[in-house]
């Protein structure tokens, strides 16, 4: 059976679901499992299920302000709300009614949702889509307050990932990945996030 174009796989349990970000070692240094005092909670934050298309977007934690990799783990009702009240962030003609009532539900949303092309260990693009949700205002502070259960710096997970992938040890460097399945949203969550 083909993959769905559009999947949230993901690391999950029945009450979380891991995400990821990468920041400065500042920013990126969690206290008490939450985030620190510098952490902008007034700037859009993009959060990203998808392991591999966290290391694609941080090129394994060498791009410059992207050095620290967090696995976040937050509840699934937070997730879920988000996705829920989420607008899709471009226009798609069949999905909005016209481009003016999508502008209007982007700028009311508190999260919006882009599907990139989920990624290979190799860092090469795949023919289906992984999720990446921006969170904005409400979702913002209801991320960082309520949703958080945990930070993780995997920063040395990903180097070491990283460093069997130049050896060409693909099959170790496949063995340390996260296990990301996909994610069992009901029935209807994601509807108005994809055709």
């Amino acid at each position: 059976m083909a993959e769905p174009k559009h999947q949230i796989r993901a690391r999950y349990t029945a009450s979380t679901v891991t995400v990821y970000q990468a920041y400065t070692p500042e920013i990126a240094l969690p206290r008490e499992g939450r985030f620190p005092a510098v952490w902008q909670r007034d700037r859009m934050t993009w959060i990203k299920p998808s392991f591999l298309w966290m290391m694609y977007r941080c090129g394994w934690g060498t791009k410059e302000g992207q050095e620290t990799i967090l696995a976040i783990e937050i509840t699934r009702d937070g997730f879920e709300w988000a996705l829920e009240q989420a607008c899709l962030a471009h226009y798609e003609h069949g999905l909005h009614p016209d481009r003016a009532t999508w502008k209007r539900q982007l700028k009311r949303a508190p999260a919006r949702v882009q599907w990139d092309p989920e990624r290979d260990l190799h860092l090469r693009p795949r023919l289906h889509r992984s999720l990446q949700l921006g969170l904005v205002g409400e979702a913002v502070h209801r991320y960082a307050d309520e949703w958080t259960v945990s930070i993780t710096d995997i920063t040395v997970l990903a180097h070491e990932i990283h460093a069997h992938m130049r050896d060409g040890d693909l099959d170790s460097a496949r063995q340390l990945l996260p296990l990301e399945h996909p994610y069992p949203s009901p029935d209807g969550l994601m509807d108005h996030l994809h055709r």
